[in-house]
């Protein structure tokens, strides 16, 4: 028993002297490796560079900026842990500024928001109304498809009634200042009611047929206006408006130089069928029209 322990005692020694010299002559080979290269770069200094060096050196590699990428990091984890609405208003964002067309991947790479990774988000964004969705790409969807200002001229004579501003802003990038040039050239007017800050797009088209209510008919009807150009003076100035014409300067003027005032002389306006007429939507006013 004893001779057989020896005998596996001794066998083991015998292995393990086999794997110092093993290790011993990896060690000598590093050394005499590191004191080759270390020769040959003190060579290569004291050396001009000449032609002979291979053309497809490659330059060093650029140290990595941990710092920068950490902050990227922190970013787009910062991004991702956001709320649902946070982020759904971010690739909102994104569709509404580009106006093309994202698929979820693209969406990441542009934004960092992972909506592979956040179904809610996924969820919500196909289902939202300023979102539309073909089954592959997300892209932004204004109210009104509109791509340029003759679009844009066409759907707005089409409410001859009015079209709120509001609901253009989105259409496309240029919009506001396409809305500006047509109001500009005379194309539309946009005007804003009076218990409203909001504009409202009116067509510039004297074809346009206007529906006018009947009280607001009647409310024309029944308005007196003053005889005396004084009195239109004071109503305008009430109501924050300039006249063009200043009767109480004049009239003091004309005092002063003794002019006495002339008098008007109101003159018959008789209508005939060549007259041009511009209140159509009034027809009571044209009923004694005089053939010619």
């Amino acid at each position: 028993m004893k001779a057989v322990e020896m005998a596996s005692l001794q066998d083991s020694l015998s292995k393990f002297n086999k794997q110092q010299e093993k290790v011993q002559s990896m060690l000598t080979g590093i050394s005499k490796a590191k004191a080759a290269y270390s020769q040959n770069a003190s060579s290569n200094k004291s050396m001009p560079s000449t032609s002979s060096a291979p053309l497809n050196a490659k330059p060093p590699a650029q140290p990595i900026k941990f710092s920068n990428d950490t902050e990227r990091l922190q970013h787009i984890n910062s991004i991702r842990k956001a709320p649902v609405g946070a982020q759904i208003k971010r690739v909102i964002d994104l569709l509404y500024e580009t106006r093309q067309a994202y698929t979820p991947d693209q969406i990441n790479e542009a934004c960092y928001v992972d909506m592979n990774a956040n179904k809610a988000v996924f969820d919500s964004l196909r289902k939202n109304p300023k979102v539309n969705y073909d089954g592959k790409r997300f892209s932004y969807k204004s109210k009104h498809d509109l791509k340029d200002k003759n679009e844009l001229l066409v759907l707005i004579r089409k409410f001859t009634e009015g079209i709120a501003v509001i609901d253009l802003k989105d259409a496309y990038p240029a919009v506001m200042d396409d809305l500006q040039s047509l109001k500009a050239s005379g194309q539309i007017w946009l005007l804003s009611y009076f218990d409203s800050q909001e504009d409202i797009a009116f067509p510039n088209d004297p074809r346009a047929v206007i529906k006018v209510d009947d009280d607001l008919k009647q409310l024309f009807r029944g308005m007196e206006l003053p005889c005396d150009m004084v009195d239109v003076e004071k109503d305008l100035h009430k109501n924050g408006m300039k006249p063009a014409t200043n009767m109480t300067e004049r009239r003091a003027a004309a005092q002063v130089h003794g002019i006495p005032p002339k008098p008007k002389t109101k003159k018959k306006h008789e209508i005939s069928k060549r007259t041009k007429l511009t209140n159509a939507h009034l027809p009571e006013l044209f009923q004694n029209l005089k053939g010619s």
